[in-house]
């Protein structure tokens, strides 16, 4: 039966790769069975070095980079249509753009498949089943996990790490290490099995050396975890946080009528103390189709509602008026609707908030999947929100998955808020997958994250990734922390580490490969 899958071209080059791939999102939330990785990723290496090892004779007669780089993109196209379908279901809400719906599901695994079948054609032809090997293919698909997520607009989403992101004890090496290394230890681990099929001695001491590595994160990070629970217990410095999830359908407001009737209900979900200090959290999108000037209109409804100690956080569509840009802005403001700090988003999701090269596209009628036709602008450099012993890092929606926001933000960053409209991906995996990398952004940055996602998880998450209260996709209301104001210097701000550990790959890999 083996021998028989080996010699069938079609199976081993196109289909038991596409079918890896597809299987590989049951390790990413909601699902998390990180264990099949240890099976996808070994039969993934031991394909390329049987292909590689056939290459003279089985498959001689057909093109034999081919057959590498097919095997990688089909992988590739597997795993991501059945972790980014989803993307597709935003479309489904104007009807100008429903006829893109099946090039979206097509399309975009067939991009973005391209970087695993450029790994595989650059790692194959070097593949066998020997140590060398082995580090050579952690080496080249960590890099191209690390272009995929910086090069041209960056998408870094599904990282092998992200599948870790219910086991808290281990993950906590991000702080140190920073995602991208922490991704190609993954790599190593998820690999480590093919070690098994090696014809060499010490086989099971290098695969029992990988098992201890794995067990030392873990007494790490369970240190980690205890010592900082102690010490935040002697952190003096708090502030009371509520977040709202409204769970609003997806909707754009087109009358006065409507923006009262949102006023009415987010007041009712934020239940406002007037004698307590707050700082209330709505999330991005519930005032959708309208400009911040068309609220004001109704200042004195939120001066009503909320008193001088309050504090109101959400997603607003904002305008520049010297410039006539326009923004998907956060806004600070007193329960007045006097604005106190303003972030204007400077990570755009591409065709979702501006057309690449619009003025070509706009002639053929393409617009952007959000309210209207122009693009957003992006936004500027800017500085955290400081509100006496608070320093916000606010992220909106899509920039919660690049790491590069903590990394840059101010040292002194206590918080990190973010807002988002997850109404766009309906009832699928989309939600929770984004919702993991809040888990990774508040370990890196070790600070408290607020985040609040309308018909997305909502969340209070402490310093060590673990989640402290919740609310479903599904759920409406609210969720009250007093947030602890954590002050310190342990936090990730770079990937030196990713870089220094890609050189000991290709060093071990070169050593290596001249004994051999």
């Amino acid at each position: 039966m083996l021998n028989q899958v080996l010699n069938n071209r079609t199976l081993l080059v196109f289909v038991i790769p596409f079918f890896l791939g597809l299987l590989s999102v049951l390790s990413f939330q909601p699902f998390n069975i990180t264990l099949i990785n240890f099976l996808i990723i070994p039969i993934f290496f031991l394909i390329l070095s049987n292909i590689n090892k056939r290459s003279k004779n089985k498959y001689r007669k057909k093109p034999y980079l081919k057959n590498l780089f097919f095997v990688g993109y089909f992988f590739g196209v597997g795993f991501f249509l059945s972790g980014t379908y989803w993307i597709s279901y935003s479309l489904t809400f104007d009807e100008n753009l429903k006829i893109l719906i099946p090039f979206s599901i097509i399309l975009i695994p067939l991009s973005l498949g391209l970087f695993f079948g450029f790994a595989s054609l650059f790692s194959g032809p070097f593949i066998k089943n020997n140590y060398s090997s082995f580090f050579l293919f952690c080496l080249v698909f960590s890099l191209m996990d690390y272009l995929r997520g910086n090069i041209l607009s960056g998408f870094p989403w599904n990282l092998w790490s992200y599948s870790w992101s219910w086991f808290v004890e281990v993950i906590q090496v991000l702080n140190p290490i920073g995602l991208y290394a922490f991704n190609s230890v993954s790599i190593a681990f998820f690999c480590s099995p093919a070690l098994l099929f090696f014809k060499h001695k010490y086989k099971y001491l290098i695969f029992s050396i990988f098992l201890l590595i794995f067990f030392s994160f873990y007494i790490f990070g369970s240190y980690k975890i205890n010592n900082s629970q102690e010490t935040t217990r002697d952190i003096k410095k708090d502030i009371n946080v509520k977040v709202v999830a409204p769970n609003f359908d997806m909707r754009y407001i087109h009358s006065d009528k409507e923006i009262k009737e949102t006023i009415q209900k987010i007041v009712r979900y934020s239940e406002p103390d007037p004698n307590k200090e707050t700082i209330f959290i709505w999330p991005e999108g519930i005032f959708a189709g309208i400009y911040f000037e068309d609220l004001k209109k109704y200042s004195s409804t939120f001066s009503k509602s909320f008193s001088k100690k309050h504090l109101l956080i959400f997603g607003i569509n904002t305008e520049d008026p010297s410039s006539n840009f326009f923004y998907n802005s956060l806004i600070v403001s007193n329960n007045n609707l006097e604005i106190l700090y303003k972030y204007d988003k400077k990570k755009l999701v591409p065709f979702g908030e501006f057309i690449p090269f619009d003025n070509f596209f706009q002639k053929l009628g393409l617009k952007k999947i959000t309210y209207g036709y122009g693009s957003f602008s992006k936004g500027k450099e800017q500085k955290n929100f400081i509100f006496n012993d608070l320093n916000l890092l606010p992220l909106i929606c899509y920039e919660l998955i690049f790491p590069k926001f903590t990394q840059f933000s101010d040292k002194k960053t206590n918080m990190i808020v973010n807002i988002s409209e997850d109404a766009w991906f309906g009832n699928s995996i989309g939600p929770y997958q984004h919702f993991a990398k809040s888990i990774f952004r508040s370990i890196e940055n070790n600070s408290y994250l607020a985040r609040s996602a309308n018909k997305g998880v909502s969340a209070f998450i402490d310093n060590n990734g673990q989640t402290i209260k919740r609310l479903e996709p599904y759920e409406t209301g609210n969720i009250e922390l007093d947030v602890p104001l954590i002050n310190n210097n342990f936090k990730n701000k770079n990937d030196l580490i990713f870089f220094v550990l890609l050189f000991t790959y290709l060093f071990i890999y070169l050593i290596l490969k001249n004994r051999n």
